[in-house]
């Protein structure tokens, strides 16, 4: 299986787990001409902005690591083009949120970053 087609497993693997635990999926594989943002959903008030990572082991270091500051700006700065592009205020309160898979493991990272971070 190459690289795209894992990811997407893990992706839909990642928005269902989302849906059992109280996120509603609005879009998956959000593009715009600044980067990509795997799962856009809503949780309560929150828009969440989540980014979906798996590492089949810990040989390249865990999968939430692998959001490190650089992924975390791009991710800020598609966020801002969404919010822009779906003329949403910059005022809503946003959250970003980290779906990591270590092998078969899944952890939850909500609040992973803010603006600004």
């Amino acid at each position: 299986m190459n690289k795209r087609a894992v990811g997407t497993k893990y992706e839909e693997k990642a928005a269902l787990y989302l849906k059992d635990h109280g996120y509603e999926i609005i879009q998956k594989n959000y593009r715009c001409k600044i980067g990509e943002i795997d799962i856009v959903a809503s949780q309560g008030p929150y828009l969440v902005f989540v980014e979906v990572k798996y590492r089949m082991d810990a040989h390249s270091g865990s999968a939430l690591d692998a959001v490190g500051y650089g992924k975390q700006q791009k991710i800020l700065k598609t966020a801002k083009w969404y919010l822009m592009e779906h003329k949403i205020s910059f005022t809503h309160p946003c959250r970003f949120d980290v779906v990591a898979f270590d092998g078969e493991r899944i952890s939850l990272l909500q609040d992973a970053f803010q603006y600004g971070a």
